[in-house]
């Protein structure tokens, strides 16, 4: 299948709904956007969400947020969990290195390539993984009928909104 315009922000939470997150708490501060992408980016996104739980030491929080640079755009995947060792950052995208079938990163990168958008994890140890997603001007836009308002999922650990309750602009955390 051909590349196709695909909602970022609900593309990741529908991903997220697929996973059984626990106790992690899923945020997200993008709306609107849309990049231009292989049809398997939600399978990025599994993967990654995945990924985090897995090996991410303690995990509680999973963050997708934005920022505009000259060239285009960074989306940003974080966390809160152990984060990837310095010496491993480029290898964890080398096919056949990690713990499980070591393809999961390495297809990613595969699969964002196709249409020009670039991966990198340039989080800090022990504070968390930051994969971030270059995307070059012309492969994303912005929905006219965008909200501005932050949505999460809230997980058994919140207590003021039951378990499985999505809404905006009602909890925010900082990672650390």
């Amino acid at each position: 299948m051909p590349p196709v315009w695909q909602n970022v922000h609900d593309l990741f939470f529908s991903t997220c709904a697929q996973i059984d997150i626990k106790t992690i708490r899923v945020q997200s501060d993008i709306s609107g956007l849309e990049i231009y992408a292989d049809p398997l980016l939600e399978r990025v996104f599994f993967d990654m969400v995945e990924n985090s739980i897995l090996y991410g030491a303690g995990v509680s929080v999973i963050r997708l947020s934005t920022r505009e640079v000259s060239e285009g755009i960074i989306v940003s995947m974080e966390d809160n969990g152990i984060g990837i060792p310095p010496q491993d950052k480029e290898k964890i995208f080398t096919k056949g290195f990690g713990k499980n079938t070591g393809f999961g990163l390495f297809l990613a990168q595969e699969i964002l390539s196709i249409t020009g958008i670039g991966l990198k994890e340039n989080g800090e140890y022990h504070h968390g993984a930051r994969f971030e997603f270059f995307i070059p001007h012309g492969k994303f836009r912005y929905s006219p009928d965008a909200q501005t308002d932050r949505c999460h999922i809230y997980t058994g650990e919140s207590r003021s909104v039951p378990p499985g309750v999505i809404s905006s602009g009602l909890w925010s955390k900082k990672l650390k």
